[in-house]
């Protein structure tokens, strides 16, 4: 399979922190499109498993002259994922570049990018706690809002209960990705949430309810959060249920809910709208295409892709990517799936 997605991917990320990001030294475009071009070779070499060439461009990179910050940072991040598909060996040096992408500026630019391993961007998440910096200063008059998506709960009967189980996780996931077409709405990641809830020690023993989790809420800077369940009953009736929370006053703002047969991809999208007007959030004919157009309709590898994602918790990234894998064979229009193959399947000749 060709890297070229995860390539366009990381490349233009990288060439978008280097012209929108503020730059400590300022450097020129040219300077800027050469560091760009270098670490799309150090990528392209990444995904064909040449980590070690792929280093050496980084090293030649910062041995140049006057780089600004975004330009290190970029270079660190690029090194640091290169590095940390070395093997359990270079993890303490891959954790290490991210310490220094921290040291130059934590919150010059918008980290970790989708391209991130899971546990890279669990080890960053681990820095932003203990920098106090687990959301960014937004500026004062900035009308974009932040929010924030928990796993949904199951309350299906039967054997649906055990059949949908991984699917809260995937749903979570699909309600991020849609919410993040709004311009004026600014997602906290899944795996962040995640990520705190596991450090405040709450998954484990059960003490996730609404208001605790608006307290996380506070914690990730966030000024909604959404919850939602999904309960199937039997072959033909379905219910799904979200609802818009208020962190600061912890009131319910929306709430939707979608009845029918089980097709709780299709129910998905109809809330996320449904959700978004009451909100007064803006839903032009273009945000309703990208969200219908997201993710898969086949229910079959929704629930692949869900089991996927759980595994990538567990930094399991060779049974992440064989369900990631037998998702997109299940609907071969299943993007989301794709791209976390071609994230992950470099990681997995190395993997534990």
């Amino acid at each position: 399979m060709s890297g070229k997605n995860i390539i366009l991917a990381i490349v233009s990320l990288v060439v978008l922190s280097l012209l929108v990001s503020t730059p400590l030294i300022s450097t020129s475009n040219e300077t800027d499109d050469v560091i760009a071009d270098r670490l799309a070779e150090a990528i392209n070499l990444y995904s064909e498993l040449e980590f070690e060439k792929g280093l050496v461009i980084t090293d030649e990179l910062f041995a140049k002259e006057n780089l600004s910050a975004t330009d290190s940072i970029a270079i660190y991040e690029v090194k640091s994922i290169i590095t940390y598909a070395m093997g359990i060996k270079f993890k303490r040096k891959a954790f290490a570049y991210l310490s220094r992408i921290s040291d130059i500026g934590h919150c010059l630019i918008h980290l970790p990018r989708e391209v991130w391993p899971s546990e890279l961007r669990d080890k960053w998440y681990h820095l932003c706690k203990k920098n106090n910096m687990l959301s960014c200063p937004i500026e004062s008059e900035s009308k974009i809002q932040t929010i924030a998506i928990m796993e949904f709960d199951n309350y299906s009967v039967g054997k649906y209960q055990k059949e949908l189980g991984a699917l809260s996780k995937g749903l979570a996931d699909f309600f991020e990705y849609d919410f993040s077409r709004f311009s004026d709405l600014k997602v906290v990641e899944r795996d962040k949430l995640d990520f705190i809830l596991r450090e405040l020690k709450l998954v484990e023993e059960g003490k996730i309810d609404k208001s605790t989790a608006v307290e996380v809420g506070k914690l990730l800077g966030a000024q909604m959060m959404v919850f939602g369940s999904i309960t199937q009953i039997n072959g033909n009736n379905a219910v799904m249920l979200a609802r818009a929370v208020d962190v600061e006053t912890s009131e319910i703002i929306a709430i939707a809910e979608k009845r029918g047969k089980p097709n709780f991809v299709k129910m998905e999208k109809a809330l996320v709208k449904d959700i978004a007007r009451q909100l007064d959030i803006l839903l032009t004919d273009k945000t309703a295409e990208l969200i219908d157009e997201s993710g898969t309709k086949d229910m079959d590898a929704a629930k692949l892709y869900s089991v996927g994602l759980k595994y990538l918790d567990k930094y399991e990234y060779e049974k992440a990517y064989d369900y990631f894998k037998k998702a997109y064979a299940k609907d071969n229009s299943f993007m989301e799936a794709k791209n976390k193959m071609e994230v992950y399947k470099p990681l997995i000749a190395n993997s534990p």
